[in-house]
């Protein structure tokens, strides 16, 4: 496993479970010691498979998956709740998108600001950034979203209200299938 600069007081754990929608993985880092919840470093949509989403973990976090602290168990719960139909706010889940940069960073949390059920494209959310020339790279950015759904890039649309891009697997079909169980028309 790759040296992640980690302090004695910091720990890495991952692991799988199951949704209405499929298996998925969620990684965190968490602080022994300290009283910050744990931040979520990486979400995994389904794969094909359970264990292609296993295989997927595996490649992207090493180790074998451990036990969730209760932060992370009521995540992974908002999760399987979001997936079932009662739509869930993820706004106040911690996350840290490691190797994201600046604006990766501030594309993110503009993505955060936009509600289930609610769409943007990348134009306006560049324009939010005031950028108004950098909807491409909106675009890229979200297409390296480690934390799909958490960081909701599926809720950004091209323009014209066209489906665009995702990189979870089965592409804009899982995306739209995401935007129909909140209730977007696509």
């Amino acid at each position: 496993m790759p040296d992640l600069g980690l302090t004695d007081a910091e720990s890495l754990g991952h692991c799988l479970f199951d949704t209405g929608f499929g298996v998925c993985g969620i990684a965190w880092r968490a602080f022994e010691g300290k009283d910050e919840a744990p931040v979520v470093t990486l979400f995994l949509l389904p794969e094909a498979t359970a264990a292609g989403t296993a295989a997927a973990m595996a490649r992207r976090c090493g180790g074998s998956p451990t036990v969730p602290p209760p932060a992370i168990a009521e995540v992974i719960e908002k999760v399987r709740r979001h997936f079932r139909g009662d739509l869930q706010d993820f706004s106040r889940v911690r996350v840290e998108p490691d190797g994201a940069g600046p604006f990766a960073r501030a594309v993110y949390s503009a993505a955060r600001d936009v509600p289930a059920g609610q769409v943007r494209t990348y134009g306006e959310l560049a324009r939010a950034l005031n950028r108004p020339a950098a909807a491409r790279a909106v675009g890229q950015a979200l297409g390296r979203n480690p934390v799909p759904l958490i960081i909701p890039c599926h809720r950004i649309l091209g323009a014209g209200g066209k489906l665009g891009g995702f990189s979870a697997h089965g592409g804009v079909a899982t995306k739209a299938r995401m935007l129909r169980l909140e209730g977007v028309a696509v």
